[in-house]
This record gives C-alpha cells, structure tokens and sequence, in this order.
C-alpha cells in the first residue's frame, strides 16, 4: 500500500475558486489521497459548492468562523493520512505535484525531510502562471533556508510543502492568534522540526493573486499589522534558537527593516519596537535611516503633499493597476473558456 495523503483546504467565502482548488486535488495522479474542506463560516455559496464533491469523496465540513489557522487545525483533527499536503481555497497543484514529491520522500525514507516544490504566480488562467525561482528553491538545512528567507524577504507558499505526520505533529498546531503570515510561522516551526528542506524539480503549485483583498496584503489593518509584528518576533526567535551567530542577527535585522515599510507610518509603536529589536540584535543606526517606506517614484510627494498621502499613493496606485490587470485577465479567461467550450 502505497502511504495516504491529506490535502486538508480551510474556505472563507472562496466561492469564486473552491470548485478549482478542489478539482486539481482530486486529479492528483497519487493514488492513495483524501480530500478534506473545512469552511470556516462562509457567507457567500463556498459550502454548498464544495459539497457538490462529496459524491466523489470529498468531506466538507462547517464551522463558525474563527480564522484560517482554526480551520486548518480542525481540518488536522479528521485526516488520517502519512503526509499533510496543504492547499488554499483559491490555489491549485498540478496533478503529478504530490507523486513527484512522495517519489522522493519514499526514496529518502526520513519523515523528518521537510519536501518543498515550485510555485508560479496567476490571476485566473493557470496556464498564464509565472514560475520564478529564488534562492530557496534548493536543498537547505532548516538555518541556511531561514537566512535566505530572512535576508531576502523571499518565502515558499502554504501549497508548496508536503510535511510528514511525525514532522506535523512534532511542530504542533498553527497558531490562532495570527490572522496574517500563520503560514509563515507555522512552516518555521515545521523547519525546526525537520532535517532538512528537499526541493523537488518539476512538482509544481499555483499561487493566485487575488490583489489587495487578500489576507495575504497587510494594507493597514491593525490586526493583520499586530499579527505580522508577532510573525516577525517569532521568526527572529527561531532563527537565533537554531543559530545565534552574526550571519542570523544581521539576517535578523534585515528583515526587521524590510518589514519597517509595513508598519511606518500606520503604527509609530510597533515600529519604535522593531528599533529597540534592531539595536539588540547589534544594529548601529536607525531601521528608517536604512530603509525609507517611500520609493523613489513617491519620495517626492511627501514635500508636496505630505507624508501620508504619499504613502497612500504608493500603496493605492499599484492596487489600481493590479485591478486592471486582474480585470483584462478576466476578460481573457471568459474569452477562453467559451472558445474551449464551442470546440468541445
């Protein structure tokens, strides 16, 4: 028998995208797999689509709504698989991701590797997707992967790994006090737990852009803000629990000053914190003399207009060319769609 897998999906009103983030879970050519959806408390028509696949096998199931981490810890609760997959609402793997990556984990016979894989970028036509790889697509100890991370402020998405029952149950449940970056906590603590990360070419996932109101966009949410400032701490924790060196507090305070553009100038308090974290960590000046939150293309508002208008530039204009983009890409996929169904 070959090991069974769980692709476990929390839902929050993913009306639009459920039906296809469940398709490429059930065309997965592994042949022992489950398929759980936990919808946590959707408004819109998210359940009853997903419950259109229980006739296939899928288990779908409500809850009140409590935040994706609650929902991926209950979706846990019911799996009975070897190997956890994760998958969002509104992403999608291709159909070999999960054989390719369990070829490997069965040739490596060590549940504590931690597998990992490509991912490309889309907005609604899978085959537009952008894969572009970064210093992390590669084989790394747990230390090298955070400094890269870190240092580059490059991550790996939830869709990407395939994590063992011992090594998902070593790191313990995700943490619902985090409404933004709980996939990046959760899969450092996996980190701890693993001997390693193991890149697999050509096991691929789609990561959809879903534009400013994803809860992947920070914006200036005090919550999404507290809950990336607790990210953040967590990381630098890990990072230095793993390795206290001058290579991981310089990775750390990188990272404090890439992140300072977040919280500048929506949270004064927080960023005043990320100063005092800095200078612990042996940083000899001040996280805004480093980094200014304002790009060059804005900087020159902020003697016209003031600085949070042009703050507000910077973050609204971009939003506006993403709707457009997302709307022409739209546009595309519909023309698409009626085109493949005429010639069906």
């Amino acid at each position: 028998m070959k090991p069974l897998v769980s692709i476990l999906i929390p839902a929050y009103n993913a009306e639009a995208w459920i039906a296809t983030a469940i398709s490429s879970a059930l065309r997965q050519t592994w042949p022992e797999k489950e398929i759980i959806v936990v919808d946590d408390g959707s408004t819109d028509r998210t359940f009853s689509v997903a419950d259109e696949f229980s006739a296939r096998g899928v288990f779908v199931t409500f809850q009140k709504n409590q935040g994706a981490s609650a929902a991926r810890n209950r979706a846990y609760s019911f799996c009975r698989g070897e190997y956890i997959q994760w998958l969002d609402a509104d992403d999608a793997l291709a159909p070999d991701k999960i054989s390719r990556q369990m070829e490997v984990a069965e040739r490596l016979s060590d549940p504590r590797a931690l597998l990992s894989s490509e991912w490309g970028r889309f907005l609604y036509r899978l085959n537009r997707a952008k894969f572009a790889p970064t210093a992390l697509w590669n084989d790394l100890a747990p230390v090298e992967w955070l400094v890269r991370k870190m240092s580059g402020n490059i991550w790996m998405q939830t869709g990407n790994w395939l994590v063992s029952r011992e090594l998902t149950e070593a790191a313990g449940p995700w943490d619902e006090r985090l409404s933004f970056d709980d996939d990046g906590e959760y899969f450092c603590r996996v980190l701890l737990k693993s001997s390693g990360v193991k890149f697999v070419r050509g096991a691929r996932t789609y990561y959809r852009a879903t534009g400013p109101t994803s809860l992947s966009n920070v914006d200036d949410s005090n919550k999404k803000l507290e809950s990336a400032w607790l990210s953040i701490r967590l990381h630098i924790h890990y990072l230095l629990e793993l390795e206290d060196s001058e290579r991981t507090r310089q990775a750390s305070i990188k990272f404090l000053q890439t992140w300072l553009t977040a919280f500048d100038p929506h949270r004064p308090d927080i960023c005043r914190e990320a100063q005092k974290a800095a200078e612990a960590l042996g940083a000899q000046v001040e996280l805004k003399d480093i980094v200014d939150p304002l790009r060059w293309k804005f900087a020159w508002m902020k003697n016209v207009f003031g600085r949070r208008i042009a703050y507000r530039a910077q973050v609204k204009l971009p939003e506006a060319k993403h709707s457009l983009i997302r709307l022409w890409d739209r546009a595309m996929f519909q023309v698409e769609k009626v085109a493949f169904l005429k010639n069906d």
